[in-house]
């Protein structure tokens, strides 16, 4: 599978915020792409990134004008997967689940 640009900033809408390693273990491939194209949307001002330690934090830019209409594009395709291809694409938790939070789509 090949990595694209689109990817990488599917996983920023789904985690709200990422570091290039956690892309990189979900796809099996370097952090060097991962992290330059990371770096590539910070220029641009799609990104925002943070020093978290020794990480960078990348997110949306809130007060970019672009992000709007991407988010706009992303939740679209983001809401055409099924929660199978969800599951692979975007299977790793950054976060533990709530106590008592219901699983939806699984039974």
């Amino acid at each position: 599978m090949e990595l694209t640009a689109s990817r990488v900033l599917l996983h920023v809408y789904h985690y709200n915020e990422i570091h290039s390693s956690a892309i990189a273990n979900d796809y099996g491939k370097t952090v060097t792409p991962i992290r330059l194209q990371l770096e590539r949307f910070e220029k641009a001002g799609i990104l925002v990134a943070k020093n978290v330690g020794r990480s960078r934090v990348f997110a949306f830019n809130q007060k970019s004008p672009f992000v709007k209409p991407i988010k706009e594009i992303l939740s679209i395709f983001y809401n055409s997967l099924i929660i199978e291809e969800k599951e692979n694409i975007l299977s790793t938790r950054r976060r533990p689940r709530e106590k008592g939070k219901p699983v939806y789509g699984r039974t």
